[in-house]
């Protein structure tokens, strides 16, 4: 199935949509429960004042983002980085 251009609010439940592709997609507001997002790839992505809670992210990887204002557990992780940085080796 191929959606293009459409401006609607989907109500998707048990589903399977695996391999999906979301492309130029505005997801606004979304939200996502008890979803599986396991060995998928976000690319140019705003995931800004977004909020992630009791998600699973074992080998979960961050490359060339900005990181900004970013907190995990209510701690900035631009501290984080920079005590991993500045400790003794």
């Amino acid at each position: 199935m191929e959606i293009y251009n459409v401006r609607e609010i989907l109500l998707v439940r048990d589903s399977d949509i695996t391999e999906s592709h979301f492309s130029n997609a505005k997801l606004l507001q979304s939200s996502f429960d008890d979803v599986n997002l396991q060995k998928s790839t976000f690319t140019d992505t705003n995931l800004s004042e977004v909020t992630f809670v009791d998600v699973n992210l074992t080998n979960a990887a961050i490359k060339d983002s900005n990181l900004t204002g970013m907190k995990i557990n209510d701690v900035l992780v631009s501290d984080l980085i920079r005590a991993y940085q500045s400790r003794p080796k």
